[in-house]
């Protein structure tokens, strides 16, 4: 990927171990972080070299998706209602109708595959590649690709693409980007904002979890990306992702406490 990235223009601060390897510890996961600070120009890192390694982006690419559904025209804007197909899945939230800005809060996968079905593989490997995302191989099946197939991104990666997102630097219209960045508001608070998406992917023995996004506060924006990874059994795996976050952020006084 081209814009991955010229670590030594960049000043980092590695993470003692022990400061922050207790949160991953809590929740019984193994996992890195990352958090770009852009006002100081500054990376936070727990275990960079695993933030480098590519895992399937599971629900994080409904960011991805949803903007070349809007820049497509296959979805009109964030209400924009996909009926739902009768099929029972194991998620009561997404056994009904579902409009984008709803199917991106409860991370709706029939909603996005059938997005993927309407827009067409030829239109999405153009535009994954258009996007520069990940390692833009979309193969594994049309409504499958970020699921189980072959499409892998890191924890660097997601931040690069978050920060042109931000910044407006994606080659699709601000329109999309502004109705995307509208329906990804986790908090929103007198002193900050936060946006996100989770991920949640599954193998045969493992589960590997996301949580990708940014803070705005006083003026600066601070992209993060977590990456956890626990044996299927594990209970609280769920919340691990946003609490793992959260505590970190809260340490570097990004988040109140």
């Amino acid at each position: 990927m081209k814009t991955i990235f010229l670590l030594l223009v960049f000043v980092t601060i590695s993470a003692k171990s022990q400061d922050v390897k207790k949160y991953f510890d809590e929740y019984d996961v193994k996992g890195s972080f990352v958090m770009y600070d852009m006002n100081s120009d500054k990376y936070f890192y727990y275990d960079s070299a695993r933030c480098n390694v590519g895992y399937s982006p599971a629900s994080t690419s409904k960011i991805i998706n949803a903007l070349i559904g809007l820049e497509t025209g296959i979805i009109a804007d964030e209400n924009f209602v996909i009926p739902w197909d009768g099929v029972k899945r194991w998620l009561d939230a997404w056994n009904i109708d579902l409009d984008l800005k709803e199917a991106m809060r409860v991370s709706g996968v029939p909603y996005f595959q059938e997005l993927a079905r309407r827009v067409g593989y030829e239109k999405l490997n153009e535009m994954y590649k258009k996007l520069d995302y990940g390692n833009m191989d979309i193969s594994g099946g049309v409504d499958q690709f970020w699921l189980s197939g072959a499409l892998r991104i890191t924890q660097m990666q997601q931040i690069d693409f978050l920060r042109r997102l931000y910044k407006e630097e994606l080659p699709v219209s601000k329109r999309s980007m502004d109705i995307v960045k509208s329906i990804i508001v986790l908090a929103d608070t007198n002193s900050y904002v936060m946006r996100g998406k989770t991920g949640w992917s599954q193998s045969d023995t493992q589960n590997i979890g996301w949580l990708v996004g940014w803070v705005e506060k006083d003026g600066n924006v601070y992209f993060y990306a977590v990456n956890v990874e626990s044996a299927l059994e594990n209970k609280k795996f769920g919340e691990s992702r946003r609490a793992i976050t959260e505590n970190i952020l809260r340490d570097l006084g990004v988040l109140n406490r």
